[in-house]
């Protein structure tokens, strides 16, 4: 199975992080990951998906892979579809989730996220929201995480 690396911060990112983060993917990629997984939601998801469209750029001789993940089907998927295909090198919604009421979804598509990646880059700066569950989350499942 390939090795696997996924990202999670606060929505709003209020500092240059592009640097460090491009710095851990970078990193992740030399110790084996070739899929990046995203939501795609957010100031920090943007810097993350940045980040590894400029290192999958740097070694295009590497087969590697930038993965969004939504929690839910919504309208946006169809409507901006061409963005989507451009951007990544899939479009997945979790079938865990067939289920799932969508107040949760983003909750547990992140867990998804997380219990399919070795290696885990967040970005907290609080001790409350999305992003601080999921460093929980990644904590108890014994990730290797990487703060930003």
């Amino acid at each position: 199975m390939e090795k696997a690396c996924c990202g999670f911060g606060h929505r709003f990112v209020l500092e240059n992080i592009a640097p460090a983060l491009k710095k851990e993917v970078a990193r992740a990629v030399k110790e084996g990951c070739r899929v990046f997984y995203t939501g795609a939601q957010g100031d920090f998801d943007t810097c993350f998906t940045e980040a590894v469209r400029a290192v999958i750029a740097e070694n295009k001789q590497l087969p590697l892979r930038l993965i969004c993940v939504k929690p839910y089907y919504t309208q946006s998927l169809q409507e901006n579809r061409e963005y989507y295909e451009t951007k990544f090198a899939e479009v997945l919604i979790p079938s865990v989730l067939d289920d799932v009421h969508y107040k949760a979804a983003i909750s547990k598509r992140n867990q998804w996220m997380i219990e399919k990646s070795d290696i885990v880059i967040t970005y907290t700066i609080r001790e409350y929201g999305g992003a601080y569950q999921a460093l929980c989350y990644a904590q108890k499942q014994g990730k290797d995480i990487r703060q930003i």
